[in-house]
């Protein structure tokens, strides 16, 4: 039974109504948002997945017009294993779309849960249900909002999600296979952008489904706000964290936080599927900086703005920097071979037999050698001919995403046990950042592969023998 009154005309609680486009405060631009014909596509930002990424390669465009991103050239160094294909890809850029497709809360209505799919059977109609009993739930419609474009981020490959996610397993790659149970939901979270500048980008838990509904069950934790009004969480969660000082050389780790449904700041639940919600952060919002970090129980994504990658090196920085290494002519110091980084080009199916080593304890480099075996510590345990410390003995490779780099500095640092190399500064501060782990686990780790990191630090200098040093 629909329960009698009048809808009441609101929303839950939610950032909507506070950002600046609703107060006027945003540069106003003609009437008219759509994009002309043959007019280049205003970028908003690039969502990068974390231990998947691409291994070099030029910008392409996807199935879709207003979402781009680049080629991947193998499994390794964190792309996809089966290739970057369409909306199921390694790197996503999100750009003003043709037309906009945003959404904003409009009524709410209080209806009997029985009459519920009832309710919903308008597809046309965005909406979230909130299920309170057997006996009462609460809609709350949606609008078509012309000042912002959504995205939608998710398992699903269903036509309305933008960026097809599946869960990346630690160690690098994605997990594959019927037996792999995902924890990332079909609908995980939805990125609203405004059309006008500064293009501010915000982020949302849940997105809407083939029937443009977003549907929170009985056992799903939701509530009502101080106003009256409805919020919640999805099962699994969806959490952020934004750096200190910003992504660049001064960065440092921020603070995870969970995000509701209408974009709400919580802290952390006790577990990720806990039914009791944290703390409201008043203080803090859902819109995404350069350089946050989006979990979503099974992979993580960083956000970066068109300013920040301005200042992230170039795969021609990169390559640029892989020549100028190699041109220095490194030698093993006990084969005295000489070493060089392969190009990425080639790809990464074995070490080349130029390719350097490392032992991960000392950060000292050799070419490759069967020397030094203590099986006894374990398989892949080596002892250092230079300086007896034992430990792993593994190939580098040149971390080749380059927004993944706080800066532009050379290949100097190596994250331990994996081998990937970039610079000092943004190997330090991956080595410092925890990454959600299961139901509450955290874990540093390679951002190029994905890697759980180990040792004191997570890193080591490398040490060559020559002119590097």
């Amino acid at each position: 039974m629909v329960l009698e009154g009048n809808p009441e005309v609101g929303s839950p609680r939610t950032s909507d109504l506070g950002h600046p486009g609703s107060q006027g405060s945003c540069v106003l631009s003609s009437p008219g948002e759509d994009a002309q014909p043959g007019e280049e596509p205003i970028k908003y930002g690039e969502l990068i997945v974390l231990g998947c990424c691409e291994e070099g390669g030029e910008e392409t465009e996807a199935q879709r017009g207003e979402v781009t991103g680049p080629r991947a050239h193998s499994c390794y160094n964190g792309c996809l294993a089966t290739g970057d294909k369409g909306r199921r890809r390694s790197r996503l850029a999100l750009s003003r779309r043709p037309h906009a497709n945003g959404v904003k809360p409009d009524v709410m209505h209080h209806i009997s849960t029985p009459l519920v799919s009832k309710a919903l059977s308008n597809r046309g109609q965005h909406s979230i249900s909130y299920t309170l009993s057997r006996s009462h739930s609460v809609i709350v419609e949606y609008t078509h909002d012309s000042d912002t474009d959504m995205f939608q981020i998710g398992r699903s490959t269903e036509n309305m999600i933008d960026f097809v996610v599946t869960d990346t397993s630690p160690g690098g790659g994605a997990a594959e296979g019927p037996s792999a149970q995902s924890t990332i939901s079909r609908y995980a979270c939805r990125i609203l952008c405004d059309r006008r500048p500064p293009y501010t980008a915000r982020i949302y838990a849940a997105g809407f489904d083939a029937s443009s509904n977003i549907f929170l069950g009985e056992r799903a934790a939701k509530w009502r706000t101080p106003d009256g009004l409805m919020d919640g969480l999805t099962t699994n969660g969806v959490l952020v964290m934004h750096p200190a000082g910003g992504f660049s050389e001064d960065s440092a780790p921020g603070v995870w936080r969970e995000i509701s449904v209408c974009g709400n700041v919580y802290t952390l639940r006790d577990s990720r599927s806990a039914q009791q919600r944290g703390k409201l952060v008043e203080n803090e919002s859902n819109v995404l900086q350069d350089g946050s970090l989006i979990d979503l129980c099974g992979a993580t994504l960083l956000w970066r703005t068109p300013a920040g990658l301005l200042r992230a090196p170039t795969l021609k920085q990169l390559e640029a920097q892989r020549q100028e290494a190699n041109a220095a002519r490194p030698q093993c110091p006990v084969g005295l071979s000489t070493l060089a980084f392969p190009s990425p080009a080639r790809g990464r199916t074995a070490p080349d037999k130029q390719q350097p080593w490392v032992y991960v304890r000392c950060g000292h480099v050799h070419g490759y050698h069967g020397w030094g075996c203590r099986r006894e510590r374990g398989p892949q345990e080596r002892e250092c001919p230079l300086c007896r410390l034992v430990g792993p003995y593994v190939p580098l490779w040149l971390g080749q995403e380059a927004g993944l780099c706080l800066d532009p500095g050379p290949p100097s640092h190596a994250f331990a046990p994996c081998g990937h190399v970039c610079s000092e500064k943004t190997a330090r501060y991956w080595a410092q950042t925890p990454l959600p782990h299961g139901t509450h686990a955290f874990h540093a780790a390679c951002p190029f592969c994905g890697a759980w990191l180990t040792g004191e630090h997570g890193c080591v200098r490398l040490i060559f023998q020559g002119p590097l040093d």
